[in-house]
């Protein structure tokens, strides 16, 4: 009994991981149960005795990865009393860290930046991708509110647009991270990228 529940479990994770792969190169649109199916090397039915539908698969492997910016607001990362622009370095760092070591984290996040369609079933993702970045924006708002009061905020710049602005300049290097698959564009100077927004925000 126990072996079959093994085996069991051992089946779903590698329907699980054949679908983060297809997804990943098919698109969520593009992807049938049967390319699933044969990347997994199981049956159309087996699947179906484990999820549902497509929909039901594609939630799975969206909550099997915690992903930065989408997921995961570490606040302790960001936190650094004396010298608050340090903790924001250190966690932009974090996010290219996570997505160039982990290729469950990297496909996933290829998948939902560049291979679904949030409508149906898929729309509430989106809306918790909006909710969780707001939150990192209020919080790089409070950081940059306590370095501007010690001081280490360049003079004229505002807390919340500046949040703001590290919240785009994020985002916007890690599609193009994600596009540059050759490395001629910005995966080589990534780190490079994120100190040099940390350091362009602090006083001279």
């Amino acid at each position: 009994m126990r072996r079959s529940k093994e085996d069991s479990l051992k089946t779903r994770r590698s329907i699980v991981l054949a679908a983060r792969r297809v997804f990943a190169k098919r698109g969520v649109s593009q992807t049938s149960m049967e390319h699933i199916a044969g990347a997994a090397g199981v049956s159309r039915g087996a699947i179906y005795g484990h999820f549902k539908d497509k929909g039901e698969l594609f939630q799975t492997m969206r909550e099997q990865v915690r992903l930065p910016l989408m997921d995961v607001l570490n606040e302790a990362m960001l936190h650094s009393p004396a010298d608050p622009l340090a903790g924001v370095e250190r966690y932009l760092l974090a996010v290219v860290d996570a997505v160039r070591n982990d290729p469950a984290t990297r496909d996933t996040f290829q998948i939902l930046t560049f291979k679904c369609e949030y409508v149906g079933d898929f729309e509430a993702d989106i809306k918790r991708q909006a909710a969780r970045l707001a939150e990192l924006a209020a919080e790089l708002e409070r950081v940059y509110r306590a370095a501007s009061r010690y001081g280490q905020l360049r003079k004229g710049v505002a807390p919340r647009l500046a949040a703001l602005e590290t919240c785009a300049f994020l985002m916007g290097t890690m599609r193009l991270w994600l596009l540059d698959a050759d490395g001629v564009l910005v995966r080589k100077d990534a780190a490079k990228l994120m100190r040099a927004h940390v350091a362009n925000l602090r006083a001279r």
